[in-house]
């Protein structure tokens, strides 16, 4: 859970640039954060697990997301700031530069988890990212793989060797397509387009990833479900702050699958909410409930 310190320029600085930019706003992030809130407003029952810290950012982190409908209870206080990332968004085409302090996120540990077993245990599906410190997300993924919960990991911040440990207790893996790339060794300037997805299929099951989404921006996404391979078509907008739309994308994702969605369908449904969130600026912020998606797509 993060608190964004955003900023809208005309275009992204070059290094060493300075540009000028707008008011500075303060907006409710964090990729956890984000795709709890997501998968709330779409109507899922969701628990948020993890640490603020003792700033004003906890309350006002918090309180934003009991209101997208996330339960709060089980997050933890730690002493100190709470996790920010300073944005800059450009207004030209929707891009961003992120930099992430992890403040009381970095502070979840193992017993923190171990503690929560009961209640982690009650949902059906975890989300996990790779915002809080490596033991405490393995540790999460152990004890719902044991407890029979269905474990989606999202490969970010992204690690390109990821421990075995944890990819034992993982069902599905979300990446975009430049770190699919580096995580099995592909050439990066790869044409997607014409991607042997059969091959790279067979690649992530030697590493063992049995399951996956790779999304491919503005192509789309490739759901990979065992031996069957689907390509999505993306959902075409005029974007206006792509921030938090990969964090729509997953929390979506998660919520299909609660709600007994296939992950292919769940990519399907997924598309078209991260759509709707890059009309929107900052992360939450942008974030609509399934009737606002539905009315905007037609659906």
């Amino acid at each position: 859970m993060n608190a964004d310190y955003t900023v809208r320029t005309q275009r992204l600085p070059q290094p060493g640039e300075t540009v000028a930019g707008g008011q500075l706003e303060i907006l409710p992030g964090g990729k956890s954060s984000n795709q709890a809130a997501t998968a709330a407003l779409l109507g899922a029952q969701v628990g948020m697990f993890g640490a603020l810290g003792t700033d004003t950012n906890a309350d006002f982190l918090a309180s934003k997301l009991a209101g997208a409908g996330v339960r709060t209870e089980h997050i933890a206080r730690m002493d100190g700031p709470s996790g920010t990332t300073v944005i800059t968004v450009a207004e030209s085409d929707g891009e961003n530069t992120i930099v992430y302090s992890p403040g009381a996120n970095h502070k979840l540990t193992v017993d923190y988890v171990r503690s929560h077993v009961a209640e982690l245990t009650s949902y059906s599906v975890l989300g996990l990212c790779l915002e809080s410190p490596m033991d405490a997300v393995i540790e999460a993924a152990r004890t719902a793989r044991e407890a029979g919960m269905t474990v989606l990991l999202n490969d970010s911040p992204f690690m390109a060797h990821l421990p075995v440990e944890l990819i034992e207790n993982v069902d599905i893996l979300l990446a975009n397509e430049h770190e699919v790339a580096q995580i099995i060794g592909l050439d990066p300037d790869i044409e997607w387009v014409s991607a042997d997805w059969s091959a790279i299929g067979q690649a992530l099951h030697k590493l063992g990833f049995d399951r996956a989404i790779i999304t491919l921006g503005a192509l789309g996404s490739c759901v990979i479900d065992g031996e069957t391979i689907e390509r999505v078509d993306g959902v075409r907008v005029d974007a206006v702050d792509t921030t938090g739309c990969g964090d729509s994308y997953m929390g979506t994702v998660l919520a299909g699958l609660a709600s007994d969605l296939s992950l292919a369908d769940s990519a399907r449904l997924a598309a078209y909410v991260a759509a709707y969130a890059a009309c929107g600026y900052g992360a939450q912020a942008s974030y609509g409930t399934a009737q606002q998606i539905y009315e905007t797509f037609s659906l």
